[in-house]
């Protein structure tokens, strides 16, 4: 096959049609604490509008894979709601799905034990795709990306597994499964999380770190899939079993993300794990810049998402001293600014903001209720949360540590359990 031939978009289309992706959605994420107490990182709403599944769900479609499975476990309530309510618009008589694939015990009596073992748990469902790719995702990443680029690096090198790869800085190493390639970017040494992570050879600041994003041809990955769950030593990971193992004996290849970014401008290209409540306030925050990275009113990439049918923002009263408006902010459906002031901040779906508040770089989730005179800096509130009048959160951190989480940035995390209104009842 000629290298033209791989790079048109027919071949592409080809390539997308005969794919199937599954995103591992089944995590808590508990590097986000309280935010993640009774719900999956992948539902955490972000951006205003969206939850971060959107973003691979959408990368998806955009690419043209529309034969997705997303797999759930820890407090999936929330996450196969949205899916529901939001991703249903794919016709099954064309074979399009999103198909939801929670733990259920289909080969074993345990749940799912590693990201592996939760595609391996699916076997019999992937096989009845009749893919000739499939695709792994994270669901829980901000970025935008080309799957069909990925597909073509694979199948032009000859691959049976790709890894989608990112530079990241030494000191953050550590937290990813940590590649060195050859010259053609054949992987040579993989790590998950090291100690002590391999630099890149012409540049001793940064290491080279999967993205958590791998192409199989489908064939191979279900043999590689039996071959790991017979193993009694194996913690059926990706990055801990299969990958390590794959290396010496399989061609196993890198796919740098910028080949196939979306909106990537002087090599430099867009993508958060919002892992932590530092980095979710921290591209929240991002968002509100007049040209920000990410861009969300690319019509040509579009993020889709489930949004409740609320009536427009409002801004009301104009008064000396009683004004309602918002500057360098997002500012969603339902939302009601009466008389007070916001800043730099991400105001998600019916939000309530009374009079006299100031509200400044702050993130606010759904269906939160501020009351009269009350200031917030640097928070993070999550949905459902009233805040009482004349509260003041991230003026005193000493004060709110007390009664809140204070990350080491000092962004002040607040949940309707840490202001005593107990929204999950069990007696």
């Amino acid at each position: 096959m000629q290298h033209q031939e791989l790079g048109s978009s027919r071949f592409v289309s080809t390539l997308t049609k005969n794919t199937v992706a599954l995103i591992l959605a089944g995590g808590r994420g508990s590097r986000l604490k309280e935010l993640t107490n009774w719900t999956a990182k992948p539902a955490v709403p972000f951006g205003g509008k969206f939850r971060i599944i959107d973003f691979p769900l959408s990368n998806c479609i955009n690419s043209g894979i529309r034969r997705i499975g997303v797999v759930t476990q820890y407090k999936a309530h929330t996450l196969i709601q949205h899916i529901q309510r939001g991703w249903g618009f794919l016709r099954g008589e064309f074979n399009e799905f999103v198909d939801l694939l929670p733990a259920q015990q289909r080969v074993q009596e345990t749940w799912y034990q590693g990201t592996a073992d939760a595609v391996f748990q699916n076997l019999d469902i992937l096989r009845q795709t009749n893919a000739e790719f499939v695709l792994i995702l994270a669901g829980d990443h901000i970025y935008k990306m080309d799957y069909g680029q990925m597909l073509v690096a694979h199948v032009r090198t000859k691959a049976d597994m790709t890894v989608a790869c990112i530079n990241v800085p030494i000191n953050e190493a550590k937290a990813f499964g940590v590649m060195s390639v050859d010259e053609n970017d054949r992987v040579l040494k993989f790590d998950e999380k090291p100690a002590n992570p391999t630099c890149l050879p012409d540049n001793p600041e940064q290491a080279l770190a999967s993205m958590g994003i791998y192409v199989f041809s489908a064939a191979f990955l279900y043999e590689q899939l039996v071959r790991d769950a017979s193993d009694p030593y194996s913690s059926h990971d990706f990055g801990h079993d299969i990958i390590p193992y794959l290396i010496d004996k399989h061609r196993v290849y890198a796919h740098r993300f910028i080949d196939s970014c979306v909106g990537a401008t002087d090599g430099t290209y867009y993508w958060r794990d919002v892992g932590t409540v530092d980095a979710y306030w921290g591209a929240n925050m991002e968002l509100t810049k007049v040209v920000p990275d990410l861009n969300l009113y690319d019509g040509q990439w579009p993020i889709w998402t489930y949004q409740e049918q609320l009536p427009p923002a409002k801004f009301v009263f104009d008064n000396e001293d009683r004004r309602g408006h918002a500057t360098d902010s997002l500012i969603s459906g339902g939302c009601i600014i009466s008389g007070a002031n916001v800043r730099n901040s991400v105001l998600f779906s019916d939000v309530r903001v009374n009079s006299y508040s100031n509200i400044d770089e702050a993130v606010i989730l759904p269906k939160v209720d501020i009351g009269r005179n009350v200031i917030l800096r640097r928070v993070v509130v999550d949905s459902g949360s009233r805040i009482p009048d004349g509260m003041e959160i991230g003026v005193d951190l000493e004060q709110d540590r007390g009664r809140f989480h204070v990350t080491d940035q000092g962004v002040v995390l607040v949940t309707p359990d840490m202001l005593g209104q107990n929204l999950h009842h069990f007696r």
